[in-house]
């Protein structure tokens, strides 16, 4: 009985994009007014995170950046 390659190959494909979304889950992000944001840089580890914001508030001391938890969202699969 012939498989079915396709599905196969649809799992795979959203399994390592859910893992490679998932290995830099914590931002470094800019504030800006009327709630507005910028991604500046994704890391594995709060500490590097931490690491990153301390050199930016050193650099740029009149810019508020913070440190966020990027949770993936899950996508349905049908």
């Amino acid at each position: 009985m012939p498989q079915n390659t396709n599905y196969k190959d649809f799992v795979s494909e959203t399994q390592t994009y859910a893992y490679k979304e998932r290995l830099n889950s914590w931002i470094v992000a800019r504030l800006f007014p009327d709630m507005q944001r910028v991604t500046v840089a994704r890391f594995r580890n709060r500490s590097d995170a931490d690491g990153h914001l301390q050199s930016l508030r050193k650099l740029i001391p009149d810019a508020n950046f913070v440190v966020v938890f990027d949770c993936p969202r899950q996508k349905a699969v049908i």
